[in-house]
């Protein structure tokens, strides 16, 4: 793990704990140390950017950040970082209700969560995990956050507070799931998930540690007690809920956080037969419905409140309770669609990135990993497309390989091409491509060079080849510039020269102007 890496975990940590602003300016300053420019500055503090702007409340500078983020990522090649600005891209657009389109929001999760798995730099892996587990909390796509956080727990070292927090969040996202199939009558259901969310709570309290402990302990003991509000123990149930909202909102908790309680401390009031302190719980609910708590904690609130009132003779609580379970069936309905699109898109986008891979490794040499014939011959049919183009081929033929064979073994010979592979592969530029033709045959294409600078490329790869240890294979090079439409005529001069060197030894460059040199 990088000191920049470490620098942004603590630095995230900061941005979530009240120092949201202290944190902005640190990411900023190490974010332009590079270049002047925060573009330039790696995704980890790109995140710690987007995230303490979300924190101070400014989602429109946020966006723009997760998409230098993303930037950044896929420039280092990071899939942690690049899966954890796609996933939370998501969220604030699904937090934000924009224009963005549902599907464009699906395909940024499915793309996070399938990425998100190849990542091994554990600050990352955790973040991209997280990060696909909130966006789809915040679908209800319940069945898909647990496994985040399960990855997320797993890869979060034993002593670790993160180890708590993220067993909180399954407690809480049970308890969450249980009060919407409450709300569609599915009750033997709904229990299986707050007998799941007690058993992560109890696990949160006794897992807490670190400087916030006793905090998570407290956030642990609350979950548990609603978790236990519909089963066994509803006194010491709705004890336990307010012991730990007093202790919660000392600490300064917002409402909206704690938000998801009343409903369950008003249930456990009621079957401990205090049925009207579990309606003044729900009134006083209802009236302090903070205005970020969501519509699944407005709805339960406001649910219970009904169940209560109608049970107590109130027709008007009764037809708005009939109501309510009719949208509430509906929009179930509508998150089952919704997950049931997220499995289709992810096995579709699984059998495209199988198809790329398939299509990658038919293009490549299986010995070398350079690419082979098929893929060279492609990339001169691509080039003749622009007839007018200048290209310079190298064809690249091993000297002495047979010795290697016949005294060291097949395996060393193989050992060698891939040696020989890869210092040849080094000498060239990004744009251009090296191929093996066939056994001991390889060869070059150079787009938009010129016959002097390929016999420079062409000198580097004969003095490197001859400088790996314990090879003693040379190579010889032929090249030949022409333009595009004349590449087949091209090829074979290069060829022709590749040979005139051989005869003279090998180990060389000629260029098929008939320039014949050694390699200095």
């Amino acid at each position: 793990m990088s000191e920049i890496t470490r620098q942004a975990a603590r630095l995230l940590e900061r941005a979530q704990s009240g120092h949201a602003r202290a944190a902005l300016a640190e990411a900023g300053r190490v974010l332009a140390a590079r270049t002047g420019d925060i573009a330039d500055g790696p995704a980890c503090m790109h995140f710690v950017r987007a995230i303490a702007l979300a924190n101070l409340g400014d989602p429109d500078v946020s966006l723009p950040a997760l998409e230098l983020m993303a930037r950044a990522a896929e420039r280092e090649g990071s899939s942690g970082w690049l899966a954890c600005a796609l996933a939370t891209r998501a969220s604030h657009h699904l937090r934000r209700g924009d224009a963005y389109e549902l599907d464009d929001v699906l395909h940024d999760l499915v793309t996070a969560e399938i990425i998100a798995v190849g990542e091994t730099e554990p600050i990352a892996a955790v973040n991209a995990r997280v990060a696909v587990a909130i966006g789809y909390f915040e679908l209800r796509l319940y069945e898909r956050v647990g496994p985040q956080y399960d990855a997320a727990y797993e890869m979060s070292p034993p002593g670790s507070g993160n180890r708590a927090m993220w067993l909180f969040n399954q407690a809480e996202m049970h308890l969450f799931w249980a009060l919407e199939l409450y709300q569609v009558g599915q009750v033997a259901e709904a229990e299986s998930h707050t007998t799941a969310a007690e058993d992560y709570a109890v696990r949160a309290g006794a897992e807490a540690d670190g400087p916030d402990a006793a905090a998570w302990r407290d956030y642990a003991m609350l979950a548990a007690a609603c978790a236990k509000a519909d089963r066994h123990d509803p006194a010491g149930a709705a004890a336990e809920i307010s012991e730990a909202l007093v202790a919660l909102e000392a600490r300064g908790v917002s409402p909206a956080a704690l938000a998801y309680s009343r409903p369950f401390h008003a249930v456990a009031l009621r079957r401990s037969g205090r049925e009207p302190e579990a309606l003044a719980v729900l009134e006083r609910a209802v009236a302090e419905l903070p205005p970020d708590a969501g519509w699944l904690i407005e709805s339960a609130t406001h649910h219970t409140r009904a169940v209560l009132l109608a049970a107590r003779g109130s027709q008007d609580a009764a037809v708005g309770l009939a109501y309510g379970d009719t949208l509430a069936a509906q929009l179930w309905r509508q998150r089952l669609r919704t997950l049931q699109t997220v499995a289709a898109m992810k096995s579709l986008e699984l059998l495209r990135i199988q198809h790329e891979q398939a299509a990658r490794a038919a293009a490549l040499d299986a010995l070398t990993g350079v690419a082979n014939r098929g893929a060279f011959d492609r990339a001169v049919r691509q080039a003749q497309s622009r007839p007018a183009d200048l290209v310079t081929v190298l064809l690249i033929d091993l000297d002495k390989f047979k010795q290697i064979n016949d005294t060291a073994g097949h395996a060393a010979g193989d050992a060698a091409l891939r040696a020989i592979a890869t210092v040849l592969s080094a000498q060239l530029r990004a744009e251009d491509l090296l191929a093996r033709l066939g056994g001991d045959e390889f060869a070059a294409l150079l787009p938009g060079a010129g016959a002097d600078l390929a016999v420079k490329v062409a000198e580097r790869m004969v003095a490197a080849v001859r400088d790996i240890p314990d090879c003693p294979a040379t190579v010889s090079v032929g090249v030949a510039a022409a333009y595009a439409a004349d590449l087949p005529e091209a090829l074979r001069r290069a060829d022709e020269a590749m040979y005139r060197v051989k005869r003279r030894g090998g180990d060389g460059v000629e260029s098929a102007t008939g320039r014949a040199m050694r390699a200095a």
